[in-house]
């Protein structure tokens, strides 16, 4: 097993005494927090939390672990991944790393190589690496693209059902917007999304067709009672306002299920004004956003011999301002559109604050990846820490934020219905016979 800091007790009942929680994270305790954390006794009793209470207050009688301050967390939630294209970059690299590299690696790759045993074995590692890491939820969008969709919805539901007590998962079908002219392989999509439990997704691009695609796209997904998790704006020009006009069709549509937005990068080139519009927009309509900081930095503004002269992501914390529900994500791992990563919410966090700024203060910092992206999925019982909730928690050794996000707390301990986990992590080496070494 990977080393861990520290061992809990054995036990059917017992304490984590002296715990620094994220106050973002907890439910219904009235205990002093500074700087967004609080400390308190976890009482766990036959794998499910029994109650919360101020350090130094739980039963004397409970076997315990002392803390001494580290921290606990809520297992993760990652609700914008791509476990479909994961880990294929040793056999389909990006030469140049720029988006349209990317584009064409993947097509390559998927026309080539995407079978389902392919796409199972890429998938399940995938898993296994979160779940060493701590995480409980994850989205992921599926290419979609006739016969793709059929191929990886269907392994997906095989998948989903196999890893339902370690991780809930969902799926999005990605596609581009335009391919709905095309009606027969629309019907034939939305048939697997619904017999799959999907929601509808795609790539929304500006051009004189994109209000009948939204209204469409819409129409459909109220008809059938889909969600809807769209790729938008996943570049550096100004022109692109696609998220603009999805919040409008939102509106438009009285569309009454939930919508989600990734990227939206052209958002942050914008003028202020221009921006501003939009944001109102997005939060009247109700539509969350989410962030995929490693990803957007990677990609954006990447030209040959040229340094990046920006960061690549939304504007977080105005759509936040303004009451858009948004969180971050992971996005691609070790894939043409970004060729690391490793499905690790700490690691997405951490370069979250760095990259977006969330830090100064730090106080609700957390949300990002647990309870806010937990509650724009549908899954409020999820990245929470609440009496009444199964055990599903990350424990640290360390005690404050500057701790906390200066190493990649490789000695973390996760707890899964109260019991210890391996967190061993898969070996790339399994992979050779499927994408080489």
């Amino acid at each position: 097993m990977t080393y861990s800091f520290i061992s809990p007790p054995n036990a059917a009942r017992f304490v984590l005494s002296n715990a620094t929680v994220p106050a973002a994270t907890l439910e219904h305790i009235d205990v002093p927090v500074t700087e967004g954390l609080a400390t308190v006794d976890i009482v766990i009793s036959d794998g499910m939390i029994a109650a919360i209470r101020p350090a130094g207050a739980a039963p004397a009688d409970y076997a315990r672990t002392d803390l001494r301050d580290g921290m606990v967390w809520p297992c993760f939630a990652d609700i914008h991944t791509h476990l479909d294209k994961g880990h294929i970059w040793p056999r389909q690299a990006n030469p140049d790393g720029s988006f349209m590299g990317a584009l064409d690696a993947v097509r390559a790759d998927r026309e080539a190589n995407w079978s389902a045993a392919d796409v199972k074995r890429r998938m399940e590692f995938s898993l296994r690496s979160a779940y060493a890491h701590g995480t409980s939820l994850i989205r992921t969008h599926l290419d979609s693209l006739a016969p793709q969709h059929r191929i990886s919805f269907e392994v997906f539901a095989e998948i989903r059902d196999a890893w339902k007590d370690r991780i809930a998962l969902q799926a999005v079908a990605l596609f581009p917007l335009d391919a709905m002219a095309d009606s027969t392989f629309f019907t034939d999509l939305v048939t697997t999304i619904r017999q799959t439990g999907g929601l509808l997704g795609g790539v929304t691009r500006m051009g004189p067709e994109l209000v009948w695609q939204l209204d469409t796209l819409f129409r459909t997904a109220a008809e059938h009672g889909l969600d809807v998790d769209l790729h938008v704006d996943e570049t550096d020009d100004r022109g692109a306002e696609t998220l603009r006009a999805i919040a409008e069709a939102v509106l438009r549509n009285g569309f009454e299920g939930k919508v989600t937005a990734g990227h939206c990068c052209s958002l942050a080139r914008q003028d202020e004004d221009t921006a501003a519009r939009t944001v109102e927009l997005v939060a009247k309509a109700g539509v969350a956003v989410i962030a995929l900081p490693m990803c957007n930095m990677y990609l954006q503004d990447r030209y040959p011999g040229r340094t990046p002269r920006w960061r690549g992501v939304t504007l977080f914390k105005e759509l936040a301002a303004a009451g858009v529900a948004t969180a971050v994500a992971s996005d691609n791992t070790r894939d043409p559109f970004y060729a690391y990563g490793d499905l690790d919410p700490v690691e997405v966090f951490r370069e979250a604050v760095r990259i977006l700024h969330l830090d100064h203060p730090l106080d609700t910092a957390a949300r990002v990846v647990t309870t806010s992206p937990a509650a724009i999925v549908g899954r409020p019982d999820k990245g929470r820490i609440a009496a009444g909730d199964p055990a599903d928690l990350v424990l640290f050794s360390a005690r404050r934020w500057s701790e906390f996000l200066s190493r990649p707390q490789a000695d973390r301990v996760v707890l899964r219905r109260g019991k210890v986990i391996d967190r061993s992590l898969p070996d790339y080496r399994e992979l050779d016979s499927v994408v080489g070494a």
